[in-house]
């Protein structure tokens, strides 16, 4: 098993808002469809943790991934996955749970108001 760093979303939201556009931290969200479509951090990459190991080539290897699901459990499990295969990858603490409940800006595809499911 590999050693895994973790980010908290408030750190993520910083270092998101503090970078230009090159410099804004890679996102990606592993949660499953209409959780995505539910709510989700702009800019992020959604790539369901399933379709994870046929979907390598969307993931730039030498970025560092903050990866984030629903509470950790997922991203934590693709977090190790990705560092096994040679991605440099951290796991985003408390997930899109956390990230709402610190108030922090989501959008949704539904054209309802962003929610965490």
């Amino acid at each position: 098993m590999a050693d895994i760093d973790n980010v908290d979303v408030t750190t993520l939201a910083r270092a998101a808002q503090d970078s230009n556009a090159a410099g804004k931290p890679a996102i990606l969200d592993v949660r499953e469809d209409y959780e995505w479509q539910a709510g989700h951090i702009d800019g992020a990459l959604h790539v369901p943790l399933d379709q994870l190991p046929n979907r390598l080539d969307e993931l730039d290897p030498d970025e560092d991934l903050h990866v984030i699901c629903r509470t950790g459990g997922r991203s934590y499990r693709a977090t190790n996955w990705l560092i096994e295969n040679g991605y440099s990858a951290l796991n985003v603490s408390g997930g899109m749970g956390a990230w709402m409940d610190a108030e922090l800006p989501m959008v949704s595809e539904t054209g309802e108001p962003p929610r965490v499911l």
